[in-house]
């Protein structure tokens, strides 16, 4: 039985293939092919969609790791590689993504298929850095993808072939300083938060207020000055103030929440200094169950609007937080950012929940406002909401017919995706 990392995901595949190179992927493909099978990829499990799911061939890209090579403005990976441990080679290497998601888990391959971001006006997903690929088709035929096609590669779902190598942009790093705040929601997003900081992301609760976490680049020279060590101390004990109050107050109002309130605010108690990797990354995220909607920039003050009043009127909010991240617009042809800078709005709802009614309506609230859906999260979305949204799926089609002419790579959740 193989389930994803939150357990809402489930599938007993026929076979499973770990190939351990290249040579390897190449081989399942045409050993599937032969045998009439299809065959899926499958990374770290932390997709919460049923992307991964397949009752045939699956494909283990656990050993696909590793750096393979590495310039002072490009990394070249293999597709298996998992954040947690790419982005600590880079730091040794003083280097860094632009992008850093909240969870390190994933893998390199499952994070571009499925657009995994992380949260800046200015910063793309980790699909926008990737330069090339090395995948293997629906045919058994190896491919560099350096050009037309990279787009359509670019949040390919899976769909186009097995990755197996993927070369990434890379920054020099610099220390963050970050710094989290309690403050109400109408506020935060009146002043402009949203487009002040590299980085920035909210966490928004039940009465109104939002946790508000950002952080930007200092020079390296000063982060560890006495004179900033004595504003993060400072910073982190009116923080830490400004968080227990605010705790102890929403306690009395939504008792409920105060402990995942609790939680949320003690993960940096304040603030705090340092890689990116380890400053912005989430060390132990929560089981639950996602829908996340990338909405049009502009929308997302109206869509929190409608959302609060359609989830009071059906009585069926969170009892976790909303996450507002941003990002810029993409190029990529299926990435929910396409062609327009992106609010991105994730409703959590703890494992053992059910969490259809809330799902449902988050899903019609945010549709109307424009929104896209995560490919990694839950949603209802069908080949028609596909076309519909994306001026570029039948790009995608045309692209896809020619490296999986037979559909080696679909399932049936991807037949209702992107249609036969």
């Amino acid at each position: 039985m193989w389930t994803n990392w939150s357990g809402g995901q489930q599938s007993r595949p026929r076979a499973t293939d770990r190939p351990l190179d290249e040579a390897g992927v190449v081989a399942a493909v045409l050993r599937a092919a032969d045998r009439g099978q299809r065959i899926r990829p499958v990374g770290a499990r932390w997709s919460w969609s049923p992307l991964a799911v397949t009752e045939e061939v699956q494909l283990d890209t656990s050993a696909l790791t590793g750096v393979v090579g590495l310039e002072p403005d490009l990394v070249r990976v293999r597709a298996g590689e998992k954040l947690q441990d790419l982005l600590p080679e880079l730091s040794r290497h003083g280097l860094a993504l632009a992008a850093v998601p909240r969870g390190d888990g994933v893998t390199v391959a499952g994070a571009v298929s499925t657009g995994t971001h992380g949260s800046g006006a200015g910063v793309g997903s980790l699909s926008s850095l990737v330069q090339a690929v090395r995948l293997v088709d629906g045919t058994g035929e190896l491919r560099v993808v350096d050009g037309p096609d990279l787009d359509a590669v670019r949040t390919g779902l899976g769909a186009l072939g097995i990755l197996t190598e993927v070369d990434l942009a890379v920054v020099p790093e610099l220390p963050l300083a970050a710094y989290e705040q309690l403050r109400p929601l109408v506020e935060l997003l009146d002043e402009g938060v949203l487009d002040e900081h590299s980085w920035v992301e909210l966490e928004v609760f039940a009465d109104g207020h939002a946790l508000a976490r950002w952080a930007d680049p200092v020079d390296p020279g000063d982060a560890e000055t006495p004179e900033r060590r004595a504003a993060v101390r400072a910073a982190a004990a009116v923080g830490s103030a400004a968080a227990a109050g605010s705790a102890h107050a929403l306690g009395r109002v939504a008792p409920r929440l105060a402990p995942a309130f609790r939680r949320s605010a003690s993960r940096w108690s304040g603030s705090t200094t340092g890689p990116p990797h380890r400053v912005l990354v989430v060390e132990r995220p929560v089981r639950a169950e996602v829908s996340e909607w990338a909405l049009p920039r502009e929308a997302l003050g109206h869509a929190l609007r409608e959302l609060d009043a359609a989830t009071a009127a059906r009585g069926v909010a969170s009892r976790m937080p909303v996450l507002i991240r941003v990002g810029a617009a993409e190029t990529g042809w299926l990435n929910p950012a396409y062609g327009r800078a992106t609010a991105w709005v994730a409703v959590r709802v703890r494992r053992g929940t059910d969490a259809e009614p809330l799902f449902g309506l988050v899903a019609s609230v945010l549709g109307d406002v424009g929104g896209r859906p995560h490919w990694g999260t839950r949603h209802d979305w069908t080949s028609a909401d596909v076309d519909a949204r994306y001026p570029r799926a039948a790009d995608f089609r045309r692209v896809r017919d020619r490296l999986d002419p037979h559909r080696l790579f679909a399932t049936p959740y991807l037949d209702t995706l992107l249609g036969p």
